[in-house]
């Protein structure tokens, strides 16, 4: 672990980062999602940055994400981080930018897009009974990201869509909509930079 103030990580912090959350082992559904997972993450955002002030010189960094109970939503990473130090691990997207074919400018604005929009319930469930034992032996994991269901995303599959939208596909033998934070966290297109106090 990487410990960093918020103003000191604000110099190294891009458009189109990812964000996961690490969760509590305390908590019993924090504890599932790490369990089923495989990781210490829970929950995965985006971030966006935006020219604010009369001349657009200062910057505010955001947190894109999809929140249970809440739905898509975009709000001040700042915040975030002040809220929950030490449990917000910031990854750099792309590092030394070995793809050339990713556009961070259009996976925020993909992630964006689900602002305002339900959180992906029925997605998740089917996600997670695919952990099932008896599940894990009759069904085979889907690979097919165009085959995306009508229903809203979930937080690290809205991620897996955006950074698709973006150019590359960050994990590229498993479905979007079975993408989970702990996936994305192991994905070589992201490098984990710091955590945020």
């Amino acid at each position: 672990m990487n410990p960093i103030s918020y103003d000191e990580a604000a110099r190294w912090i891009g458009h189109g980062d990812l964000l996961l959350k690490r969760g509590r082992w305390w908590d019993p559904v924090d504890a599932a999602i790490m369990t089923a997972g495989r990781s210490r993450y829970v929950h995965a955002a985006m971030v966006a940055y935006e020219r604010i002030g009369d001349g657009g010189f200062r910057v505010r960094f955001d947190c894109v994400e999809m929140v249970q109970f809440r739905g898509g939503r975009q709000r001040p990473l700042r915040e975030i981080a002040g809220r929950e130090p030490g449990r917000w691990d910031v990854f750099e997207t792309n590092p030394e930018r070995r793809r050339v074919d990713f556009d961070p400018a259009e996976a925020v604005k993909t992630m964006r897009r689900f602002a305002g929009t339900p959180y992906g319930w029925r997605n998740l469930v089917g996600t997670g009974l695919m952990h099932l034992p008896v599940v894990r032996w009759l069904v085979r994991a889907d690979l097919d990201d165009e085959a995306q269901p009508r229903h809203p995303p979930f937080c690290s599959q809205a991620v897996a869509i955006a950074c698709r939208a973006g150019g590359v596909d960050p994990v590229p033998n498993l479905a979007d909509r079975l993408t989970e934070p702990g996936d994305l966290a192991r994905s070589p297109f992201f490098r984990y930079r710091f955590t945020l106090v």
